[in-house]
């Protein structure tokens, strides 16, 4: 079992009740937040696709998706969502939305390979959103600025949520802090990934993590990504190759760097195909949702989904997932989280 038990955990909130008026709060607050911050409309989304489009995300390209028949149409194959990386993108191109504006929805996921601990379970609910660009907007100032509006958007919903519950003091700096994983890498090179995320988060207490993905001086990568979806491997104006990154706040709580949102510019038909040599994905070309990509049907993008459990988690100040969602878990850690005072929900 993986779990971090806080010393003298506390719910600041004082009860169950407060806590899911609070999580109300966060995702109302937020989610008008990030609309406003890059022009996004709601849209419904879906549970399932079909298998053997491609249309599905792959995360690190390992995971299992659940998948089952379906009766009526003649037992073809069906997978609960990943999440909707590319999902979004279809929408955006049937909708004929213009760049500048994009769409965001409550995306609610099953991801059964998942390690559970206090920051991760089978159920994944996120805002997922996706918002179309100009070719010119495809470059690192850009996925800066669109960073910074959403870092803004997070603080406004933590001061915001201070006004209604004053036990929940505002933690996060001004400004969030950028750095290339190459640059993690020279800075602390005999740690771990995770461990160089906690030293350069610790310090900084918001940071951007960019190029999440592409192969490292020393061989490795940062972490695992998709060939298909995010722009790992394009040369960026810092020297490095990447076009995206990772959010990450420094947990008071947890006493470590906190993942709450992937996201980056998404491949172009030139990095899809190099990212699908370099993984040896060629074959994923025939898909569905490749096939229109590559074929210039699908406009430029950038997209990514921020964590609803995550962020209401983070900025309620709680010790382990569980106390805002309702999931599976091993009946050691139900005890354990008890004898600690982590309610879970």
């Amino acid at each position: 079992m993986s779990l971090y038990i806080p010393k003298n955990y506390r719910n600041l909130l004082g009860s169950v009740e407060n806590t899911e008026k609070a999580i109300k709060a966060v995702k109302d607050m937020f989610q008008s937040n990030l609309a406003a911050q890059l022009t996004l409309l709601r849209v419904t989304a879906p549970m399932v696709v079909l298998s053997g489009t491609g249309i599905n995300d792959d995360l690190n390209g390992v995971e299992r998706p659940v998948r089952f028949p379906i009766k009526e149409m003649n037992d073809r194959k069906a997978e609960v969502v990943h999440s909707l990386a590319k999902w979004k993108r279809l929408k955006l191109a049937e909708l004929k939305t213009p760049p500048g504006r994009g769409i965001y929805t409550d995306m609610n996921a099953l991801r059964p390979d998942e390690t559970l601990d206090n920051i991760h379970s089978i159920y994944v609910d996120q805002w997922d959103w996706e918002k179309v660009i100009c070719p010119s907007e495809r470059n690192l100032d850009f996925l800066k600025r669109t960073v910074r509006r959403i870092y803004e958007a997070i603080k406004v919903t933590e001061n915001r949520l201070y006004v209604e519950f004053p036990e929940i003091v505002p933690s996060l700096p001004d400004e969030i802090f950028f750095i290339h994983s190459e640059e993690l890498l020279r800075m602390y090179p005999s740690m771990t990934p995770k461990e160089r995320e906690n030293a350069i988060t610790k310090e900084h207490k918001a940071v951007f993590l960019i190029g999440i993905g592409g192969e490292l001086s020393d061989g490795s990568v940062h972490d695992g990504r998709a060939s298909d979806y995010d722009d790992w491997s394009t040369p960026n104006s810092d020297g490095y190759k990447g076009l995206n990154g990772d959010i990450l706040l420094w947990n008071n709580v947890l006493e470590s760097s906190f993942e709450v949102s992937s996201m980056g510019i998404r491949v172009d038909p030139e990095s899809l195909r190099r990212q699908l040599a370099i993984r040896g994905d060629e074959d994923r070309a025939g898909l569905y949702f490749h096939k229109k990509l590559l074929s210039g049907e699908l406009p430029q993008t950038i997209g990514g989904g921020i964590g609803q459990s995550r962020l209401c988690m983070f900025l309620l100040r709680k010790a382990h997932i569980g106390e805002i969602q309702s999931g599976l878990w091993p009946e050691e850690m139900v005890t354990a989280c008890r004898a600690a005072g982590i309610d879970l929900v």
